[in-house]
């Protein structure tokens, strides 16, 4: 028997094309729908990572402040050790009304006290190394950091005195009994002129001396410098 076709070939392929092009439509609603989803997952992801920058970020300025704030402190402990080192070692066992007697008691006749400072400084410390490796500079920062109070106990007190006297042997007569004192060390002339006035002339004299180091003085020796016997002690 024959089998006879009465649908036209237009609407098969009408009908084949309708069932591709959905076909198409449906693939593009996939790869769309798929696109979709990987921009919104990229848009999620890039919002976790600039969020978790942000956070890093937060904490690297922390641990930066933190840094800041601590090098702060340990540049204010330097001055504060310094400063109550300073305190400690000029008034308490040299109070400053000791040494202004010291210096007062051992005026010759005619010479007379105009200027007195008295400045505290570091030595001239050695030019070190510079470290060639991380290591090398480690272990002298740790060094240098365990040495630091050691250092500071360093300090030099440096006097300097101004003053007039009648005549050059006067000041060399105050010079002698300043070396001979138990206070000052390396005394020094550093500059005299001669002035004249009405009354005639005299000698304006400057000089340096340095507090003697490690000097600890009991109750007896400030009464003795009081009371200007130290250098008649000395003397003998």
């Amino acid at each position: 028997m024959v089998n006879i076709n009465f649908v036209p070939d237009d609407y098969v392929q009408s009908k084949a094309s309708s069932r591709t092009n959905l076909v198409y439509l449906v693939l593009l609603l996939v790869v769309m729908t798929a696109l979709g989803v990987i921009f919104t997952f990229n848009r999620i992801s890039q919002r976790a990572c600039n969020a978790r920058e942000k956070v890093a970020n937060q904490r690297l300025a922390q641990i930066q402040e933190d840094i800041k704030q601590f090098e702060e402190l340990q540049t204010k402990r330097k001055v504060m050790m310094k400063t109550a080192l300073t305190t400690t070692e000029l008034l308490e066992p040299i109070p400053r009304s000791v040494l202004l007697a010291s210096l007062t008691n051992n005026l010759p006749a005619g010479v007379s006290l105009l200027k007195l400072s008295i400045i505290q400084k570091e030595p001239k410390n050695v030019n070190q190394a510079v470290p060639t490796s991380k290591y090398k500079a480690a272990q002298a920062e740790k060094t240098a950091a365990q040495d630091n109070a050691s250092q500071e106990k360093l300090l030099e007190t440096n006097i300097e005195i101004g003053g007039v006297a009648s005549s050059d042997l006067q000041v060399a007569a105050y010079m002698e009994r300043l070396g001979n004192s138990s206070l000052l060390d390396n005394v020094a002339l550093i500059e005299s002129k001669e002035y004249k006035v009405e009354e005639g002339t005299f000698r304006q004299f400057k000089l340096t001396a340095m507090l003697r180091k490690d000097l600890h003085l009991t109750q007896n020796d400030i009464e003795r410098i009081r009371t200007g016997t130290d250098n008649k002690i000395r003397s003998f």
